[in-house]
């Protein structure tokens, strides 16, 4: 079995629709595919009624979370998408997304980049505004050569002269809120450290003993030393070791199917989901 844990569609910030990216995934020979946009999972009914015969959808979003200043984001899979504490505070973190995104575009206005809300709007469309999108505009406008150029410290990390912070879930309570919705959790590309600060490995034990699933080892922005250290690391703690591709579309450079997770440790992560199941395709 091929199995990829983390995608996104328009639904959030990825360029493929979710009846496109099921598609693709069919194509990509992939045998489940999980659908991670952020905060939202407005992208999962499309994908249903697309699903391709003999692809299985792992419904989930992926949560904003903060601590001690640090940005990171959770992986939640299967949860029962109606839980309503849950779902009010995905709310919360996609109603502040317009306002942080304009906030970036007024900081990047005041460091002469000529971008507008207008451009950003226009390329976010119907998904949930993020970073790609204005990173995606500081393309357009020749300012970087590609998106992931974006995300340093010049312009969008999360310690960059254009950042601007959002509402964010604390991730012990996300695992809370996730646990209570029937979800698993897995903590997303905990060590790329491109993309700026990262959590201390202190804290990744501290989440771990909270009730944390498992970490994405194998993602694109880790190393192969880190990815080495982080499935150490899930051994070590009792975690779960995924691996997917964080697909975007043509947002991003990586490809479906790129990382995989052990189909044993995807069926532990069904197993102890108990909000939501997988759906089989059936050629919709």
């Amino acid at each position: 079995m091929r199995i990829d844990l983390h995608t996104h569609s328009t639904a959030s910030d990825g360029t493929d629709t979710p009846a496109e990216l099921v598609r693709h995934a069919a194509a990509a020979g992939l045998d489940v595919v999980a659908l991670t946009d952020h905060d939202t999972v407005g992208g999962h009914a499309e994908a249903r009624a697309a699903l391709p015969a003999g692809l299985t959808l792992v419904t989930g979003a992926e949560l904003s979370c903060r601590i001690d200043g640090v940005s990171l984001h959770l992986l939640a899979y299967l949860f029962d998408p109606e839980e309503p504490e849950l779902a009010r505070e995905r709310e919360l973190v996609r109603d502040d997304r317009v306002p942080r995104a304009q906030g970036m575009v007024a900081k990047l206005r005041d460091l002469g980049v000529p971008i507008t809300w207008e451009q950003v709007a226009r390329i976010a469309g119907d998904g949930a505004v993020g970073r790609p999108h204005l990173a995606t505009a500081l393309v357009e406008l020749g300012v970087v050569p590609s998106v992931s150029d974006a995300f340093t410290s010049e312009w969008l990390a999360n310690d960059g002269r254009a950042y601007v912070d959002k509402h964010e879930l604390d991730p012990f309570d996300a695992i809370r809120l996730v646990k209570a919705a029937g979800g698993a959790t897995v903590f997303a590309h905990p060590l790329a450290v491109k993309r700026g600060s990262c959590v201390p490995e202190s804290v990744i034990a501290e989440l771990a003993a909270s009730g944390l699933d498992g970490i994405e080892a194998d993602h694109m922005d880790h190393d192969a030393p880190t990815r080495a250290r982080l499935h150490g690391m899930a051994a070590d703690l009792g975690l779960l070791a995924t691996g997917s591709s964080d697909y975007h579309g043509s947002r991003k450079t990586c490809r479906l199917g790129e990382y995989t997770t052990d189909p044993e440790v995807y069926g532990e992560i069904v197993r102890r989901a108990t909000g939501a199941f997988p759906v089989p395709g059936t050629g919709g």
